[in-house]
């Protein structure tokens, strides 16, 4: 798909080369020695081969080579939305040095190298869990629990093996599938008990931390509620810039060219519009749409209380299985049932003309629209999603966490709040809070089928390829 240097989505301006992000990292005490940056290698399932695959993204170093990061796409100048490629660089990002800096492998305490198989581990027992599962391996058995350390790993394989399926590991890790009704009412069951039961923080302190957690959401993300309905619905009492301009309607494919002709998107995509095929373009532009995202939960999560405080690959665990959820709860914001809002606001994609793009592409959006519906419905504003974001990320029951206990305290802390601030500011909605809660379930099985949609696209559609970024995210989720 042409030069394998080019990404579908840049801009512009220039980047910073590796050695400016080399730099940069190693006076955060992130240097090579630590090396950060999670495998954004796609290890491909049994069976499938991504041998010769071409993508238009920067392609991803051998295994037997360093993982260093390799942030290759051009930022756009407004947002630095390429200037850190992995979500540990971005946490990094303003961090004091030696903050957080704790990503050991769980098996041996070697240094980590990424979140493989549903445990942070090393390339050394990735492969080693890798190789015993595929090649269906046996061990003689052995009694002694041996200590598996970094000097002493490959002493004993069979009490190698037993630490890694002792702490999690697995081939089908984090594989959610189809969500039971039964585990839907569990995991609202669980948080409701967990609100209750968790010591009760004072009225003033809750409402102090909800206006934190509001005060960051409005700081870090673009679009908000309030702006999106202003435009959506051209109320004059808008800001000057929102009242200057109305969105551009991408309705056919000649309007979204002429929207990508720098009428709705700064940042522009290599190759097309000629040389892609619109489903195919559309992809990659809610690609670049989500990578922008992520970007923003990441600024946002550092300013919830207590977030940065977690060891770092536990921060990392948390965004990489909550941006999604995140990104569909805040998405039916600038929804309304004849489309949706694009670029900031300066652009508006028809829903209709989505659902006339070829399949799998026309099945991207749809199911948004129709959870947009019933969630819109709950009637939230800014406040109150910023809270329920919050709620999101800070989820104990991630795959993988090290310290669950502190990140469950600190999400009972944000329900607390939540809950009282529905009650403020809902006083008339009877149950919104279970209510809200029972959304989680729907979240993520709406991240579900979205996870397994675009990995049909990356192996049906030869032309499309992950951005970087988004493939460390769905790596050994689905």
């Amino acid at each position: 798909m042409g030069n394998e240097d080019s990404s579908p989505c840049s801009s512009q301006g220039e980047g910073p080369d590796d050695k400016q992000l080399e730099d940069a990292l190693c006076e955060l005490g992130a240097g090579a020695e630590l090396n950060l940056e999670l495998d954004l290698r796609v290890e491909p399932e049994d069976g499938m081969d991504l041998q010769g695959e071409e993508l238009s993204w920067e392609a991803n170093e051998p295994e037997e080579q360093s993982n260093t990061s390799r942030s290759t796409a051009s930022p756009e100048a407004s947002t630095d939305l390429f200037k850190a490629s992995s979500l540990s660089e971005q946490l990094l990002q303003g961090r004091e040095e030696g903050a957080g800096l704790n990503m050991e492998c769980r098996i041996c305490g070697d240094r980590a190298s990424g979140f493989h198989y549903g445990v942070h581990a090393c390339e050394g027992c990735k492969g080693f869990f890798r190789r015993t599962i595929r090649m269906k391996l046996e061990y003689d058995k052995c009694e002694r629990s041996c200590k598996i350390q970094k000097k002493s790993r490959n002493k004993c394989q069979f009490c190698r093996f037993q630490k890694c399926l002792l702490l999690g590991m697995s081939h089908d890790a984090i594989r959610y599938g189809r969500m039971p009704e039964a585990e839907k009412r569990k995991l609202v069951a669980g948080l409701l008990a967990g609100e209750k039961s968790s010591p009760n923080s004072s009225g003033s302190d809750l409402k102090s931390l909800a206006k934190r957690v509001n005060n960051a959401y409005l700081k870090n993300l673009n679009m908000t509620k309030k702006k999106a309905r202003n435009i959506l619905t051209g109320k004059t009492n808008a800001s000057p810039v929102t009242r200057s301009r109305n969105p551009f309607v991408i309705h056919d494919m000649d309007s979204l060219w002429q929207a990508e002709n720098g009428l709705v998107w700064n940042q522009v995509i290599n190759g097309a519009p000629p040389n892609k095929e619109i489903g195919v373009h559309v992809f990659y532009r809610c690609q670049c749409t989500t990578v922008e995202t992520v970007r923003e939960l990441t600024e946002f999560s550092k300013s919830i209380p207590g977030f940065i405080d977690l060891f770092l690959n536990d921060q990392v665990t948390l965004l990489k299985y909550g941006v999604h959820e995140a990104i569909f709860a805040m998405l039916p914001s600038l929804m309304n049932k004849d489309g949706l809002l694009v670029a900031n606001g300066r652009g508006f994609v028809t829903r209709e003309f989505l659902r006339s793009l070829r399949k799998p592409f026309s099945e991207i959006m749809e199911p948004k629209f129709e959870f947009a519906v019933k969630f819109n419905a709950l009637e939230l504003d800014d406040s109150d999603l910023a809270l329920f974001v919050a709620t999101i990320i800070l989820c104990g029951d991630r795959p993988g966490l090290m310290n669950v206990h502190q990140v469950e305290e600190i999400q009972d802390n944000i329900l607390q709040a939540l809950n009282q601030h529905l009650q403020l500011n809902h006083p008339d909605a009877s149950f919104i809070f279970p209510k809200l809660l029972q959304k989680l379930a729907d979240l993520r099985q709406l991240v579900t089928e979205n996870a397994q949609l675009v990995q049909k696209i990356k192996k049906t559609e030869s032309e499309t390829s992950l951005h970087p970024l988004l493939q460390e995210i769905y790596k050994d989720m689905y």
